[in-house]
């Protein structure tokens, strides 16, 4: 069977699960290894932070995952999706599609296209559905409402939670990197995913504050309180396969004691966790002492603060990270007696939407920030290249050291996802940030005494926080975003290096549609994406502001020869590999994730912090209309 082939049979099994049929497959016919799933009832929002939901949607891809062939995949998938719980099983479907060898080159639809009730306002699918009744012969097309207003200081970064690109990135990687992945069940390894989990979430809160810095807003303040008022918020959207809207949270809700985790949990667990951290040591299960190296400590920190299943004490430390978006989605009806929906906390297609995202990210990294802070800061030799040096670099755009930024109108279709009863197309036009195109252009000096394999790291931090002062480099590092990583040979003598910003190593550059999917557009066994993993690309840097924002762009060389693993990674899903790794390889890079501002900067100004192989460039970022 084709790779084209294949790719139509998985696309079918993703269509119209906003209104699929109750006739399930009676329970006497069922294959018996679909037994105990069904145990979330359909219509229910899964949730793969909530343990219950998680362990039915692990034994489900994991039973998918084991099919003996390709055939006998697609036959249980089929079956488990008439009776199985909708959102539960796109997620575990995806995670064996994702994993199967006999699956290679065949990529997972679209989440905005096989649930668009999670991306679009429900004002606007209603809008669209009048639209296909009164005109039944013709495309619609509709513009997208708008959830909020000025009233709300947050509206103004509702354009960036909102965006379609950025939910779903957040949902690819937590298909990629599922928590309660067992590599001895399927066979394959994850690769330092306690430090993704870190790093990932990390990057998205640097992110998220040089937008609030180019908005005029204030950097966020972290939550920290277990017993603080969180500010409202209402997402406008409705789950189709329940009816029921994503509940909305009053301004002033606190966090209150669910069915199976109480707030006073919440609260031991950080105090065991930043004891682990004082200590130097978390202790298994059987009370044995492990110590948090610097080769190890963040990515043990990372699979205990997530609770994933390589957690080295899950009844000890808990279960924080997730325990925490379940508790903050269900604040509105914490014991379930007026059976809402939870809000979009819950789900990782669209908790970014939520202000309280960010904040809450935000103080999971300052315990990770908290355990960084006990390492050693990086001498000036585990910094330096010898006999390299960055003599200049510009970025080349319209202006040098000058990008514009603008907002793009772009479309989503709906009928993959809804059944609006009509063969014609149906769309929804909305907005999102994007950039002008620009490559780096860097030159090197290399006197070393002859060629060099290099790795070049890119980063962007902002210049100036809220009040006009300039960050130095301590309070600067934890803002900077990695813009690109990327090998390169450098000759004896002078080089030039150019980089499109289109390679970058945390995009994914395009999505590939139902429609280009199922005509077999980017199908193949070679292909390099087939996860969709990876930050969107038209997302890539901050919007700037009309008058223009400022920012340090750090280039640094580094031996590739001392980051090499060895195996390099190759194949597919290589694409955002700062983000997402070489899916099933190693972490193509040794050292830790986000050098050099990984860890505490003692200089007191950037020139100072600088070594010859390292460069800093002031550049620009500006908004236009």
């Amino acid at each position: 069977m084709s790779v084209k082939e294949k790719q139509q049979r998985v696309c079918s099994l993703f269509t119209h699960l906003t209104s699929i049929s109750r006739t399930a497959v009676p329970l006497a016919d069922r294959d018996p290894r679909l037994h105990g799933i069904g145990k979330l009832a359909q219509g229910e929002l899964f949730s793969c932070f909530h343990e219950k939901g998680l362990a039915e949607a692990t034994k489900l891809y994991e039973t998918l995952y084991a099919a003996k062939d390709f055939e006998d995949f697609i036959n249980l998938a089929k079956q488990a999706r008439s009776f199985a719980n909708e959102g539960l099983f796109v997620y575990a479907a995806s995670v064996a599609i994702l994993h199967r060898d006999d699956c290679r080159g065949v990529t997972v639809p679209p989440i905005q296209e096989i649930f668009p009730d999670r991306f679009v306002p429900s004002e606007t699918i209603s809008l669209a559905l009048k639209e296909v009744t009164n005109h039944p012969d013709k495309d619609i097309e509709v513009e997208i409402e708008s959830t909020g207003n000025i009233l709300d200081p947050e509206y103004k970064m509702s354009y960036f939670r909102e965006d379609v690109g950025t939910n779903a990135h957040h949902w690819h990687w937590h298909i990629v990197y599922p928590a309660t992945w067992r590599p001895e069940v399927m066979g394959k390894l994850k690769d330092r995913k306690g430090e993704l989990f870190y790093y990932m979430h990390q990057q998205m809160c640097a992110r998220y504050d040089c937008e609030r810095l180019s908005n005029g807003m204030r950097r966020m303040i972290p939550f920290h309180n277990f017993e603080e008022e969180l500010e409202g918020y209402s997402a406008h959207l409705t789950s189709l396969v329940s009816g029921l809207q994503y509940a909305s949270r009053p301004e002033g809700f606190r966090l209150h004691d669910l069915k199976d985790v109480d707030v006073q949990d919440m609260i031991r667990w950080r105090e065991r966790i930043l004891e682990a951290i004082d200590l130097g040591f978390v202790e298994d299960e059987s009370h044995q002492q492990i110590k948090l190296t610097e080769d190890n400590g963040i990515d043990i920190l990372g699979s205990i603060v997530e609770s994933s299943y390589e957690s080295k004490n899950k009844l000890f430390y808990g279960s924080l990270h997730n325990w925490g978006h379940v508790m903050m989605a269900n604040i509105t009806d914490p014991d379930g007696r007026f059976n809402e929906n939870p809000g979009v906390m819950s789900d990782t297609s669209t908790s970014l939407r939520d202000p309280i995202f960010y904040r809450y990210h935000r103080f999971i990294d300052n315990i990770f920030q908290d355990y960084k802070q006990t390492l050693k800061p990086y001498d000036k030799a585990q910094l330096d290249f010898p006999g390299v040096q960055v003599v200049n670099v510009t970025v080349n755009a319209k202006v040098p050291n000058l990008v514009t930024t603008f907002m793009k109108t772009d479309d989503l279709e709906l009928t993959h996802g809804i059944d609006f009863g009509t063969t014609k197309s149906v769309k929804v036009k909305y907005q999102h940030l994007d950039h002008e195109p620009f490559t780096f252009n860097i030159s090197v000096d290399n006197q070393s005494g002859g060629a060099k394999q290099a790795t070049v790291r890119i980063f962007l931090g902002p210049k100036y926080d809220e009040l006009g002062n300039r960050l130095d480099p301590e309070h600067q590092r934890t803002l900077c975003i990695e813009l690109d990583k990327f090998q390169v040979e450098l000759a004896a003598g002078k080089n030039a290096i150019t980089r499109d910003h289109k390679l970058s190593s945390v995009t994914v550059s395009e999505t590939h549609t139902f429609k280009q999917l199922l005509a077999g557009e980017g199908v193949s066994e070679n292909t390099t994406e087939f996860c969709s993993c990876g930050w969107p690309e038209h997302m890539l840097i901050p919007r700037g502001s009309h008058k223009g924002s400022e920012f340090d762009l750090f280039v640094i060389l580094t031996d590739y020869e001392q980051d090499a693993v060895g195996g390099e990674a190759s194949g597919v899903c290589v694409d955002a590999i700062s983000y997402c790794g070489a899916k099933d390889q190693k972490y193509p890079d040794k050292k830790p994730m986000g050098f050099p501002f990984d860890r505490v900067i003692t200089a007191d100004t950037v020139a100072e912090f600088l070594t010859p192989n390292m460069s800093c460039t002031d550049v620009k970022i500006k908004h236009v209309i």
